[in-house]
């Protein structure tokens, strides 16, 4: 599999910087399918090519899982020689830098706009040159493809899905190598290995800045994701859900928060909360765009505090509100999921969920007690969630409907005391509630709270 990257910006030798690799040498990366080759044909000031050869093993093909039913896939494919989801694995591990956007040395360079021009000497179009062209040309990208028969000896048997592709752009690079990450297995159409949930965290790290407007969203999601129902519904509900402190979509709650400014209460209460806890390392876990981040910054108690997002989109605003605050050096934020262990949770003295248990689904809420809970242990643990017994009050909200359309349930407040007393006494913790919003005599307040504090640990 070869494939090139060339710029004529000025001068083009930055290419180098961006990618980490000096053009005066040729350097070999071990993979678990072979060996990726990177080195320059050319490097002048003028022009500026890499290249990337992936040289397959097919003992170590032959070796590993296949993810194909074909008996003979081991021996009959065409991984040595097109581009496929062996290319985004080489992508990931020799450019690692660049496709994060991390540059050293000329950070200045990471997000600037270049002229770029990508060529591929085969790339499985499995739609063909109409699909090729629907999938990069929305993104900016002059297309130029050359296909052939798959035999000219044999032309009935038509058209070879293998075409040389050259895609020309000006974008920064950190954005090219992360369509060519999901564009690339979407046009083979396959992968080599097992997909999982942990795919849904590549795809969201590497599309949420574009895939989300793409016209073929669907169709992305669901070849990258491997024909996968579960993971497709579940990657559009991550894609496509709104922060909610943002936007409020369902019917009615719009109207009533601003009446009650109740995130604003609840921010205040849960800020409150923490104060009194005594806590100087601090987590908002499902951060959002950083509301609270922003109140916390602003207090001199909290000496650490660390935000964590799902949505690379949320946390670009996140950054962006911190970023115009005295205080906002202080707050550190980082891309995560609450469905795994992470070991960067752990050693904190309070954490705090608003919002944010009621967009999981039972096996995820689950997965979220236990790194909570289990692996994190946090002093206190704050968590808030909507009171489904409140929704009585809406007029407009069809019973059994909830206010947002991610939510995968709204919890009464008998089933949250449920849920609360099951976790705690499972993990060590013991809890006390409080309300916030106005509460209604026989309804409660529209959002309900729980204070975890862990066995032996202060407040």
């Amino acid at each position: 599999m070869f494939l090139t990257i060339t710029t004529t910006h000025q001068p083009a030798t930055d290419l180098g910087y961006l990618l980490h690799k000096h053009p005066d040498r040729a350097q070999a990366f071990d993979l678990s399918c072979g060996t990726a080759h990177v080195f320059y044909p050319e490097a002048s000031s003028e022009s500026c090519t890499a290249a990337l050869l992936l040289d397959i093993d097919l003992v170590k093909l032959k070796r590993g899982p296949s993810a194909s039913s074909f008996a003979l896939a081991s021996y009959v494919n065409d991984r040595p020689y097109a581009a496929s989801s062996f290319t985004s694995v080489a992508i990931a591990r020799v450019f690692s830098s660049a496709l994060n956007g991390q540059c050293k040395d000329r950070p200045e360079l990471v997000e600037m706009q270049m002229p770029l021009k990508v060529r591929f000497s085969a790339l499985p179009c499995r739609g063909g040159e109409a699909l090729l062209r629907e999938l990069f040309e929305p993104l900016g990208y002059a297309v130029e493809a050359k296909g052939s028969l798959l035999d000219a000896h044999f032309p009935q048997w038509g058209q070879s899905p293998y075409y040389e592709v050259e895609l020309s752009v000006t974008m920064p690079l950190k954005e090219l190598l992360a369509h060519l990450y999901v564009l690339v297995p979407v046009l083979d159409d396959n992968k080599h290995y097992y997909v999982g949930d942990e795919e849904i965290d590549k795809l969201m790290r590497r599309g949420e800045e574009w895939l989300a407007d793409h016209p073929l969203r669907d169709l992305v999601i669901e070849r990258y994701l491997k024909h996968q129902r579960g993971l497709k519904q579940e990657a559009l509900s991550r894609l496509l859900v709104e922060d909610e402190d943002e936007v409020e979509t369902a019917a009615g709650e719009e109207a009533l928060e601003a009446e009650l400014s109740l995130n604003q209460q609840r921010l205040q209460v849960v800020l409150q909360t923490l104060r009194q806890s005594g806590a100087k390392r601090v987590l908002d876990l499902g951060c959002g765009e950083g509301r609270l981040l922003e109140l916390l910054a602003a207090e001199g108690q909290f000496a650490d505090i660390t935000g964590m997002d799902v949505s690379t989109q949320a946390l670009t605003r996140a950054r962006r509100r911190l970023e115009r605050l005295p205080r906002g050096e202080r707050v550190e934020v980082f891309q995560g999921s609450l469905a795994y262990r992470d070991r960067r949770l752990t050693d904190y003295d309070a954490a705090a969920l608003v919002e944010v248990i009621e967009h999981l689904d039972p096996p995820r809420l689950q997965a979220c007690e236990r790194a909570v809970f289990e692996f994190a242990r946090p002093g206190s643990v704050v968590v808030t969630t909507p009171n489904a017994d409140y929704n009585a009050h809406w007029q407009s909200l069809p019973a059994g409907k909830f206010r947002h359309p991610d939510h995968r349930f709204e919890w009464s407040r008998a089933e949250f005391a449920a849920w609360v007393q099951r976790v705690g006494e499972h993990y060590g913790y013991t809890a006390r509630f409080a309300p916030v919003g106005s509460e209604d005599e026989g309804l409660g307040a529209p959002t309900q709270m729980a204070v975890f504090t862990r066995a032996g640990a202060n407040g």
